[in-house]
């Protein structure tokens, strides 16, 4: 259930707020040599201020390939490259674009919240099967169940909290 909790933080992390972020292209893949490979392996990222994004490739030649990997990403930011590195700047972000990313968490929250109910499911259908096999009782059940129920309402409030944040984030201009 944290694993869930930690993917759903990385994935908010990939929604862009209207500042600079490197985690912003964590998810852009690039076509190198016949393999999707992640672009962090193949430059070095930094941001020099809040509306800028600088992606300085190891290899000079992949130069092309990684501007055609950011032009083609969801990310909606148009590289601009000087034969050294590819700079990204970070328009502010309008109403309109606010209100998709705030979907974006959403989704992204449910998509959590249904991993940590996935987990949860399996746990039980254990207590049931040891309950079953009469390796424990039913009471023994019952309260392993009602566990497994409290800790899974815990990390489901977690992924409500880190929701409230980013929504927070994405709706303060």
């Amino acid at each position: 259930m944290q694993k869930s909790v930690e993917k759903t933080q990385q994935d908010f992390n990939t929604i862009r707020t209207g500042r600079a972020n490197s985690s912003l292209l964590d998810k852009v893949m690039v076509e190198y040599y016949g393999a999707e490979t992640p672009l962090k392996a193949l430059a070095n990222i930094s941001t020099p201020d809040s509306t800028t994004i600088l992606v300085q490739p190891f290899d000079r030649g992949s130069m092309n390939q990684l501007q055609k990997a950011i032009s083609m990403s969801d990310l909606g930011l148009t590289p601009n490259n000087d034969g050294q590195v590819i700079r990204l700047n970070i328009p502010p972000l309008t109403t309109e674009r606010r209100q998709e990313f705030v979907k974006l968490a959403g989704k992204y929250a449910e998509e959590g919240k249904v991993a940590i109910r996935n987990v949860r499911r399996d746990a039980i259908d254990k207590v049931r099967k040891q309950e079953k096999n009469s390796e424990i009782s039913e009471d023994e059940s019952r309260d392993l169940q009602d566990q497994i129920q409290k800790i899974t309402d815990k990390f489901t409030a977690k992924i409500d909290e880190i929701l409230a944040v980013k929504e927070k984030e994405l709706t303060n201009i």
